[in-house]
């Protein structure tokens, strides 16, 4: 049978189920215990029926996931988010069809697997010792019309249909329980230190704060375009300046550029700041953090992605910039020679353009190193060049005082001495407009409203973000399979 045969049965029992003056899709359910307490707290809750503290009587709600009819008998199994359990009817047993609605024994052939149910009954065992609930009624939740896969293999129709994918593969869901669990364990972290979560606007006249394209959209009410951010930073820098001394945001951010295994324009990103810290202070308190946030998310700090583990448990060692250039390909970054750098991108076919600026090629250069580091090490000390919004480091102004995570490859953060001097960020602001007027769509923009509230002035600040990249490498997914509902191209 199709899919559509199996449509076409279930509405015939759906028009059967009206004509018995049965609601298909109730409002009201009514559930006294969820099945997984009923099931991993079974001896507990059998004594204490047994002692007269407790009635043996539950309500249970939940999903089919099968039904076995054996003449006066009849078994289903019952699913919810905590578990299953097995649901037993038998003639005489169950309540008949009446005025309330509850379903009898010659009503059950109107059901099928993935309909919603409410089960009232005692709890108990069968005589195969199976948990199980004795039901006395039976009501209809929910009529489905399309049949759940018992399998579900091809990615495509896995992440275009993710609530089956769901459902069918369980281990999914539990993935996203842990996705909670890993934005809960930094807000617990960060809360935990005194930082406060401010929400910050979605839609800006100016987008800045990353290296990225941005999307445009327009706003009827005001008659002007405007960008998704692409990064929360220069907000959550306003609010420095405004008198807050630890702010952070978790939201989505938007960057119009490559859809790959590891990069989503849509992505759910964490910022945050801390007044009066450095970016040693920095790399002490994220460290903290990102270990903290692994151990409550997947309850171990030893990682392996692909061919590379990484164990988290460790004082990370501290790289600088120059040094793993110099050592890896001989590049001298202050004075970098263009030749040697497009020479070496395209002895490892890395394309770019013949017109991209040093900056931007040295950034490639350092791509080829990071995607073969395991890690964790940190790496600090990248040139000012291209690190726009970072402070000079106090002995070496050549360099910033910027640091990266790098674990699996890939850089699992960036923080950085914010630079707070208005007329240095001025400079440093108009230099990237410049590139971004020639041509460079990825260069920040000149925002003069952040330099203003520079002039009004901020204080010594360390500011940190991490993206959902992080839980996707330590989960150990691609960046599809990462998220709930993917963008996909549509069909």
């Amino acid at each position: 049978m199709t899919i559509e045969d199996y449509r076409k049965e279930r509405l015939k029992k759906l028009e059967k189920l009206r004509e018995l003056n049965i609601d298909p899709y109730p409002a009201k359910s009514h559930r006294t215990v969820e099945v997984g307490e009923l099931v991993s707290d079974f001896d507990e809750i059998m004594q204490d029926i047994e002692a007269g503290r407790n009635g043996a009587s539950v309500n249970v709600v939940g999903r089919i996931t099968g039904i076995r009819s054996f003449g006066k008998l009849i078994f289903i199994t019952l699913e919810d988010a905590t578990g299953k359990i097995q649901l037993f009817l038998k003639t005489g047993q169950l309540d008949p069809f009446d005025a309330e609605h509850n379903l009898g024994l010659e009503n059950i052939k109107l059901l099928d697997v993935g309909d919603f149910i409410e089960a009232t009954g005692d709890l108990g065992k069968s005589q195969t010792g199976e948990i199980s609930i004795f039901v006395q009624s039976l009501r209809l939740l929910t009529k489905s019309l399309r049949p759940l896969p018992e399998k579900l293999e091809s990615k495509e129709e896995r992440l275009r249909r993710r609530y089956v994918d769901m459902n069918v593969n369980p281990e999914v869901r539990e993935r996203f329980l842990r996705r909670s669990k890993f934005w809960q364990a930094t807000r617990d972290f960060l809360n935990s230190r005194g930082f406060v979560e401010i929400n910050t606007p979605v839609l800006e006249h100016t987008t800045g704060g990353a290296d990225a394209n941005p999307f445009k959209t327009h706003m009827d009410a005001l008659q002007q375009d405007f960008y998704l951010r692409i990064s929360h930073e220069l907000p959550l820098k306003r609010l420095i300046g405004a008198g807050f001394e630890r702010v952070y945001d978790i939201g989505p951010r938007f960057r119009n550029e490559g859809l790959s295994e590891e990069h989503l324009p849509e992505h759910i990103a964490m910022e945050s700041y801390a007044a009066y810290q450095d970016y040693r202070d920095g790399m002490e308190l994220y460290e903290a953090m990102i270990k903290h946030v692994a151990k409550e998310t997947w309850g171990t700090l030893q990682f392996t992605h692909g061919d590379m583990t990484a164990d988290l448990d460790c004082e990370w060692p501290v790289i600088a910039y120059p040094d793993i250039m110099k050592d890896r390909f001989d590049i001298d970054v202050f004075n970098p020679d263009l030749d040697q750098l497009k020479s070496i991108l395209r002895q490892h076919k890395v394309t770019f353009d013949d017109g991209a600026s040093t900056s931007r090629l040295l950034d490639y250069a350092w791509k080829i190193i990071r995607r073969d580091s395991a890690g964790p090490f940190w790496l600090v000390h990248e040139p000012l060049e291209i690190s726009p919004l970072a402070k000079q480091h106090q002995a070496d102004p050549r360099v910033t005082e910027r640091f990266h995570p790098i674990i699996f490859g890939t850089e699992m953060g960036n923080g950085y001495s914010e630079l707070n001097d208005p007329l240095d960020q001025l400079n440093r602001m108009q230099e990237q407009q410049n590139m971004r007027d020639a041509g460079d769509d990825e260069a920040q923009m000149l925002d003069m409203d952040y330099v203003e509230m520079l002039e009004y002035g901020m204080p010594p600040t360390c500011g940190w973000g991490n993206s959902e990249r992080n839980f996707w490498l330590l989960e150990g997914v691609t960046a599809r399979e990462g998220v709930p509902f993917p963008p996909m191209r549509r069909g």
